[in-house]
């Protein structure tokens, strides 16, 4: 290779790292910032939406940003979205009311949906098969090492200088990514004359949108069986149907449903999905478990999920040194049985586990995860013509967001149904039998367990709050919600591994997928 075109590769892979590490940072920073944004700007009913508002538009915008990517080109997509990013963040960082920073960080989301395949993609043009295996390791470990630092670098933002720099944190550093990328990354557009997608684009937002949207609040504001949610799931279902008939005869659809025609396509989807339902099983609630039990702090609780990051990095780095040895799906198969296991594991839970058993279980999970995630991309690549590389890339980052989502969703729901069950089996006997001048609380207690059993578990979490209840009370009723916990947790534990169980069963009709030696051409690798 002439030394011109290795120094534009040093920086264009330079860039592409700092630009990952800065929106992978972004996500787990702003978390930290939560209680300072509120504290100055007030919205404490609304802060929910920071991180749903996010996620809504970054979800949304992938995969038409993986067809924009093979139309116009990575160069001009990617940078857009670069710039995007860094406008929303100093507008949020410029936010003088919490509904200013909600539609800031909508607009965030949209550049860090552009940005977020597109490092993916960019590696499948540089190299080969067996190159973009390591590659796309280490830039998988990339993104479990922004959620180890990244709580760690926002409180220090925060204790150092204040909230907005959370934001404007953004501004040099993408700016460095924008000058390393440009000057790294040649522009290159499909031949021929462009045709965008509008109809597609259009149906898929309004198909996508409402769902999240009711997936997000169903059960919580608003009941599973109001006009609301059952509105937006009917609005969803039309808008997809409409959607899968413009997607057929589109002739440069954002999601061509010929794609699903693949097994390879349909399989590796299907797997991502399927993992991500059930990862968020542990990401969730393993906190919960550790606070609500084990009776830690909750800055140390999430401590306990560092291990699980640190093997998730490191197999993710080696998983991309092996799999050109083993397989595609024989590493796949691995790594979702090694999930099973540690969901297995968390599944013995109990009063008296400890953080050193609960981490060790984290990190079985997190060997698993390493393993999978960066080859879901990699087996897409591999199956697939470059002219469809963004669209097949970004497809794998989408069903897998849509999954997470779909996770929080339904394990929310079991936790809730079962917690329910619990405490109205062995906490309203208590409650009826506590004294009359305890009725408001014992009304108040009972009314929490129909509407929100969660709710009631922040007892455990609050050492301030129990200290408020009289002392006899808190002895009958603290064991009782200790118990109901443990064991709702083991149900939610168990339905995540059902999921990835069934993701497991689908790696054997992965068909075998050869790891070439030379960059992706038109041709599709059969």
């Amino acid at each position: 290779m002439p030394k011109g075109s290795e120094t534009k590769r040093g920086l264009l892979i330079t860039g592409l790292i700092i630009a990952m590490l800065f929106a992978a940072l972004d996500g787990t920073i702003v978390g930290t910032a939560m209680p300072r944004i509120v504290g100055e700007l007030g919205g404490l009913s609304v802060m929910a939406w920071l991180t749903t508002a996010y996620m809504l538009s970054s979800t949304t915008v992938v995969p038409i940003a993986g067809k924009l990517a093979d139309l116009l080109g990575r160069r001009v997509v990617y940078l857009t979205g670069i710039i995007i990013f860094m406008a929303a963040s100093a507008l949020c960082g410029m936010s003088q009311s919490m509904t200013q920073l909600i539609w800031y960080r909508t607009l965030q989301g949209v550049g860090g949906g552009i940005m977020m395949p597109m490092a993916m993609i960019i590696i499948g043009d540089l190299f080969t098969g067996k190159q973009r295996a390591k590659w796309q390791g280490v830039f998988g470990a990339i993104y479990g090492l922004a959620s180890v630092i990244g709580p760690q670098v926002g409180g220090w933002i925060v204790d150092s200088l204040n909230w907005r720099w959370v934001f404007y944190i953004n501004l040099p550093v993408g700016l460095l990514a924008v000058v390393f990328i440009a000057l790294g990354l040649k522009s290159v557009r499909a031949s021929g004359p462009i045709q965008f997608d509008f109809g597609g684009m259009i149906t898929m937002i309004i198909g996508v949108v409402p769902l999240l949207l009711a997936l997000t609040f169903g059960g919580k504001q608003y009941a599973w069986g109001s006009w609301q949610i059952l509105g937006m799931i009917g609005v969803s279902i039309i808008s997809i149907i409409a959607f899968i008939r413009i997607e057929s005869k589109a002739s440069e659809a954002i999601l061509p449903m010929r794609l699903f025609k693949s097994r390879t396509f349909s399989v590796i989807n299907g797997i991502g999905f399927l993992m991500s339902v059930g990862m968020f099983g542990a990401i969730m609630f393993v906190p919960l478990f550790m606070q609500g039990i084990v009776g830690i702090s909750a800055s140390a609780s999430g401590t306990v999920m560092t291990p699980m990051m640190i093997t998730m990095i490191v197999a993710s780095i080696i998983g991309g040194q092996i799999v050109q040895k083993i397989g595609v799906r024989f590493q796949m198969t691995i790594g979702m049985i090694i999930m099973a296991v540690g969901f297995i594991l968390l599944g013995t839970l109990s009063m008296t586990t400890t953080k050193l058993i609960a981490s060790s279980y984290m990190m079985v999970i997190g060997l698993g995860i390493g393993l999978v995630m960066p080859i879901l991309t990699l087996a897409l690549q591999e199956s697939f013509p470059k002219s469809e590389l963004g669209v097949v890339t970004s497809s794998s980052q989408f069903f897998r967001q849509i999954g997470g989502t779909f996770g929080m969703t339904i394990l929310g729901t079991v936790m809730n149904y079962r917690s329910d069950n619990e405490l109205s089996n062995k906490l309203i006997p208590v409650l009826q039998q506590l004294p009359a001048e305890a009725s408001g609380f014992a009304n108040k207690m009972t009314a929490m367990i129909h509407t929100d059993p969660q709710g009631l578990y922040s007892m455990l979490l609050d050492p301030a709050s129990l200290s408020q209840i009289p002392q006899a009370i808190v002895e009958k009723i603290v064991p009782i919600l200790k118990i109901s916990l443990v064991d709702s947790l083991h149900s939610v534990f168990q339905i995540a591994l059902v999921f990835v169980i069934l993701g497991a069963l689908l790696t054997p009709f992965l068909g075998r997928i050869q790891l070439t030696d030379h960059k992706k051409t038109e041709k599709a690798v059969e």
